[in-house]
């Protein structure tokens, strides 16, 4: 089959989307970013069954130049799943979003310029830890979830997680500064919970 011109169009001078059958470097990186956004929409939502639905509709959406920048088609596919993400736990908790995080006046972090690795995360996800990080994560407001699963899944600095959040939140009151203090108390609380809940995961 014939690839489309390089004009972004098909044959029908339409656009083409992400379903059509074209072989390209910018489908294929749209396709590996909706395998990666589904992680991370499940522990944003903490539903598998929502999180895939959530980016089967995401990309469904996405139109994708076969002869654009391969990396931008990657981006588009997870800007589109974090809104997505982000928008529900805005409708199912509303208030959660309405107030900034009490002063950090006692973290056990000084710092939260890294976050977790990939490596970190996928462990914690898919290793022995899952369990545990789960039920971390339900204990959550849905707040507290939106921020560490951004900072620490996606690696989204403090100001980028505030600006995400303020596109939904009303009012629009989150800065870089709250998202930091409210990151070094999750990752805290994490550590104390995977602590406890070691002897638990041990065969």
């Amino acid at each position: 089959m014939a690839e489309p011109p390089c004009s972004g169009q098909g044959s029908n001078g339409s656009p083409v989307a992400f379903g059509a059958v074209v072989s390209s470097e910018a489908i294929l990186k749209a396709e590996n970013a909706a395998v990666e956004m589904y992680r991370f929409a499940a522990l944003m939502l903490g539903n598998e069954a929502e999180a895939l639905s959530l980016v089967e509709n995401s990309v469904a959406t996405v139109e994708v130049d076969p002869c654009a920048d391969p990396c931008a088609a990657k981006g588009l596919v997870r800007e589109r799943v974090l809104d997505g993400a982000l928008e529900i736990m805005h409708r199912q908790d509303p208030a959660s979003f309405a107030d900034l995080p009490a002063a950090d006046s006692g973290s056990c972090l000084e710092n939260d310029d890294t976050a977790l690795s990939g490596t970190e995360i996928t462990e914690l996800v898919s290793g022995a830890g899952r369990g545990p990080l789960r039920d971390w994560l339900n204990r959550l407001s849905q707040a507290q979830r939106a921020v560490f699963v951004q900072r620490a899944v996606l690696g989204s600095s403090n100001a980028d997680t505030a600006r995400a959040i303020n596109r939904f939140a009303k009012p629009s009151i989150w800065t870089a500064e709250a998202v930091s203090s409210l990151f070094r108390q999750a990752l805290c609380t994490l550590a104390s919970s995977l602590v406890r809940s070691a002897p638990a995961t041990q065969v």
